[in-house]
């Protein structure tokens, strides 16, 4: 006998508008017909709030709600973490890059309010790692550093944050030039930056005041950083970056997210020409590949070992890639972090473009 899935259920008004978007008890609704999409053969139902009148569907609750294309969702979710380039999903897909680029923001999106709905609570129960993984959008010239705070035995990235760099390094007489004209034309990066966002990155990993062990290379930004988390007790280890990047070292945890970050993105693999082009992109590729490392990627690819949401007890499984992507998440019943939703808004500024294009859908993720 073949057996039929349950009908869908609204769990909640989806318009921001409405009293009932954040909380449920005493809502009613109604069912208000079917309509059928181009993407797929099957009806959908339609429902109308019985408080605010306005009607949705329960297409509206699925990450692929205003989608024309929803079946590249998934395929540029699976592909971004498999080292592709925009237009080689594309090719793949038969679409334009520009869709897949507007589909991995959306991924970007989703990752926080994910992660952020899923974290963990209450005081963390293992030291932390912290260091920062350095990459560039647009070009050379605009370097960023993603400040990442890593659990040392869970291997979960309890948060990360964007900083951008000024271009350091060897750099020949015409080089420093262009430097100095492109900061002339688009003002120079804070030079505090690291030590502002390593510091906000650990504000967002434990968000209220508590004892915590922090292990970090020898930068110098980082005891500067530490010094801003005012009502923390701190421990603070430090260890060589020249040490050997082995599972021995103190710092293995977020080695081994910046490994995964280099090898998994192709914007950031050593003399490409996927690099993104801006610093938004990077925040959002970062944000996917993070969930999918947390939630979905056993520790170990030929031994298993569980995921690093497992081991901190938020799964009792890994989660599959389309289930992380089966329901659409509202950042108004969410709540990110300030950070964060400068990060969803798509907020994060690329100096050589001056008007750029920022997320202000009110109805669609």
């Amino acid at each position: 006998m073949a057996s039929t899935s349950a009908p869908f259920i609204p769990p909640h008004c989806p318009r921001s508008d409405c009293r009932f978007h954040r909380c449920s008890p005493g809502w009613r609704w109604k069912r208000h017909g079917f309509f059928a999409r181009d993407a797929a053969s099957a009806r959908v139902q339609r429902f109308r709030c019985g408080h605010c009148g306005h009607t949705f569907s329960e297409q509206t609750f699925r990450t692929s709600y205003w989608l024309k294309r929803p079946d590249v969702l998934a395929a540029a979710a699976f592909r971004l973490l498999a080292c592709s380039g925009y237009r080689q999903i594309a090719r793949e897909a038969g679409c334009s890059p520009t869709t897949v680029l507007r589909h991995a923001a959306r991924l970007g999106r989703h990752a926080l309010l994910y992660l952020h709905e899923h974290r963990p609570r209450g005081p963390l129960a293992e030291p932390v790692v912290a260091d920062g993984f350095e990459s560039f959008a647009h070009s050379q010239y605009h370097p960023l550093y993603l400040n990442l705070v890593v659990g040392s035995r869970s291997h979960y990235c309890y948060a990360f944050t964007h900083t951008e760099l000024r271009r350091k390094g060897r750099m020949r007489a015409r080089q420093q030039r262009r430097r100095a004209l492109l900061e002339a034309r688009h003002g120079r990066p804070d030079p505090r930056g690291i030590e502002q966002g390593t510091a906000l990155a650990l504000r967002l990993a434990a968000p209220q005041p508590q004892g915590l062990v922090v292990r970090t290379d020898e930068h110098d930004d980082y005891p500067r950083a530490l010094k801003r988390l005012t009502g923390y007790a701190i421990v603070h280890e430090r260890t060589s970056s020249r040490e050997a990047r082995t599972a021995g070292n103190p710092l293995f945890a977020v080695n081994r997210l910046d490994l995964l970050l280099r090898h998994n993105s192709a914007n950031h693999k050593r003399e490409t020409i996927a690099f993104s082009k801006r610093h938004q992109s990077v925040v959002e590729r970062a944000a996917w590949l993070v969930l999918w490392q947390n939630f979905a990627k056993p520790f170990s690819e030929r031994h298993g070992g569980g995921t690093p949401a497992m081991r901190l007890g938020l799964a009792a499984r890994p989660v599959p890639i389309r289930e992380l992507l089966e329901w659409r998440l509202f950042p108004d019943r969410v709540g990110l972090p300030p950070e964060w939703a400068r990060y969803y808004r798509g907020e994060v500024p690329t100096r050589r473009y001056p008007n750029e294009q920022r997320h202000r859908l009110k109805l669609a993720e």
